[in-house]
């Protein structure tokens, strides 16, 4: 009886073995084909990888281009595929050596060392071909040696805070997406237009070569090199992003050759409130969370000083507090003291000159008149300019909100509500110190929305996806911000202002702009963000031609010397509206 009981336990457990080994043969042939385990392997891929040699030309996820089709950060080149079984037979390795100008024995010894396919490379960049190279080498119908055009990522990245990277985390992959099966392969945008708009750039698929082998890898005559790629013709999408390339370039050219080691410029086309060109220093690092490089300085806010003077003029002069032939003592300090800091006295100015010289006094008095009359006008009329709240396009795509800018910032006048009781620090948020923060952003569209006569606007950099057969696959209209705007008359007198910092033979960007062939409109700043050690944040915002406004410009130079050895942001603006003269963008 013992005897029986044990053997019926053996046989119960020999069949459940067997019940979860087919169980498992189950799991593995028919359920979990394509994402087998957490880590998500897709088991056909695997075993097809196994009888075939392959090489990628393209990961299949969505390309940026500028605004006249330009790719961003690729080129499709033309390369040389060579495959690792031409070890193992006859090829005409001299033939092809006298197509591409090299010597039989480097293609030899590249093959040699090849485990896998790849690019034939003279040092450490693949040889570019000829259309007549590439002809050649196809017609010599040799396996494993092909000539086809591959997209390759450039060497130099522009735009790369705006536009963002790519991240491989399997975690960061289901944080993001749950249950979906992606592919291990799969990278998902991190930061910038990447990660914005993900859903969209998001690869179906790899686009390969592949040669199929035999069990010691070497090929299966008569079978032909494929080109395999995904079943859905409607990817990889293309995103027509508002970047002008060659703006772009001459943009982080400028921004290098003026050292800005922090900060940088942005270029906004003012009648559609596009971007066409973005720059922020330092550069995205090794790691592209960590340091000042892991954000877009363009889109982070910062202490604005005298640019907020902007503000109190338009509050002053809606809200009837100034007189514009009212003389004010600019000899004077902010809070009554004789100004010791300038080298040569502003003495007694009126309302123009004193934003056009930047007069500290002016706009102290004048806030606190504002607070008087309402402790809450200088934070409406900011606004109002919309320097700010969100500047970035955002708004329904099929059914949900997509924001185009990452991790835009508000910006903010008041940190705390009871600052706005003392008169003191009202005098300090008067002159774009204390609590008062703006992104370079914002202040460009602030300068566009005073250029456009106060008609405010969300800010683009991304006019419209493409499937890959040129149907449109999201579009982003042009869109009003809502809410409350200055008058229009407010608008032409600030323009009048902002002119005069420039044309005013003592405004504050009259040496650097004033003999420009273009005339200039704006407002310079420099807000001290540490006293101690001597550092300040430099400002220019403005736009041109001042006559007929076509660009609105920020240039800012974050945390530098305050002697500005290496120049101010004015420079900058003055270097690059240069650049684009000589690139003929304005004449």
């Amino acid at each position: 009886m013992l005897k029986e009981k044990r053997a019926i336990g053996i046989a119960s457990m020999f069949l459940f073995l067997l019940c979860m080994l087919i169980a498992r043969l189950v799991q593995i042939q028919l359920v979990s084909t394509e994402s087998f385990s957490k880590h998500h392997v897709n088991l056909i891929e695997e075993s097809v990888n196994q009888r075939v040699q392959s090489i990628m030309l393209d990961d299949g996820r969505g390309k940026f281009y500028d605004r006249a089709n330009n790719l961003l950060n690729y080129e499709q080149v033309n390369t040389l595929i060579l495959f690792p079984f031409l070890k193992k037979m006859t090829w005409p390795v001299e033939e092809l050596a006298g197509i591409i100008n090299v010597s039989p024995t480097e293609l030899k010894e590249a093959v040699q060392k090849a485990k896998e396919p790849f690019l034939f490379t003279i040092g450490d960049k693949p040889i570019i071909l000829t259309e007549s190279q590439m002809d050649d080498i196809n017609d010599l119908k040799t396996p494993g040696v092909f000539a086809t055009v591959r997209d390759m990522p450039t060497e130099t990245k522009v735009a790369e805070h705006l536009i963002g990277g790519l991240n491989g985390s399997s975690e960061l992959k289901e944080k993001r997406y749950g249950d979906r099966n992606l592919s291990l392969k799969t990278k998902i945008g991190d930061k910038g237009l990447q990660q914005t708009l993900d859903e969209f750039l998001l690869s179906e698929g790899e686009s390969r070569l592949v040669y199929h082998v035999d069990g010691m890898g070497g090929p299966l005559f008569g079978i032909n090199v494929k080109y395999l790629a995904p079943g859905n013709p409607l990817y990889p999408v293309k995103v027509n992003t508002t970047i002008d390339l060659e703006l772009q370039r001459a943009a982080e050219e400028i921004v290098d050759s003026n050292k800005i080691e922090k900060g940088g410029i942005i270029l906004l086309d003012i009648a559609s409130s596009e971007i066409l060109a973005s720059v922020s220093r330092p550069h995205v690092g090794k790691d592209p969370n960590e340091g000042d490089g892991a954000k877009n300085a363009m889109f982070k806010q910062a202490a604005v000083g005298s640019v907020f003077k902007t503000v109190v003029a338009a509050s002053a002069l809606e809200e009837k507090v100034v007189d514009e032939n009212e003389l004010f003592n600019c000899n004077m300090t902010i809070n009554g003291s004789v100004d010791k800091r300038r080298s040569e006295p502003l003495g007694m100015l009126n309302f123009s000159n004193s934003f056009a010289q930047s007069c500290n006094r002016t706009f102290a008095d004048l806030a606190i008149r504002l607070s008087k009359k309402d402790p809450n006008l200088l934070e409406q009329y900011a606004k109002r300019l919309q320097l700010i709240g969100e500047s970035g396009w955002n708004g329904p795509i099929y059914h949900s909100s997509i924001k185009q800018l990452f991790l835009e910032d508000d910006g903010r006048v008041w940190l705390d509500e009871t600052n706005k009781k003392d008169l003191n620090f009202i005098s300090q948020t008067a002159i774009g110190q204390k609590d008062v923060q703006a992104t370079p952003l914002a202040v460009a569209n602030m300068m566009a929305t005073i250029a456009r006569n106060g008609e405010k606007k969300m800010v683009k950099a991304v006019s419209k996806i493409e499937f890959a057969n040129g149907t449109t696959a999201a579009e982003f209209e042009d869109m009003d911000i809502k809410g409350d705007k200055i008058a229009p008359a407010t608008a032409k007198r600030l323009q009048q202002l902002l002119r005069g910092v420039i044309q005013n033979e003592k405004g504050t960007a009259a040496l650097q702009l004033r003999n420009l062939p273009i005339q200039v409109a704006g407002k310079t700043g420099t807000a001290q963000t540490d006293i101690a050690n001597g550092k300040v944040n430099s400002w220019f915002g403005g736009y041109f031609p001042a006559d007929n406004p076509k660009y609105a410009i920020v240039a800012v130079k974050l945390d530098t010397d305050e002697n500005l050895a290496n120049g101010s942001a004015t420079k900058v603006v003055k270097d690059y509206i240069q650049k684009m003269m000589e690139i003929e963008k304005i004449k």
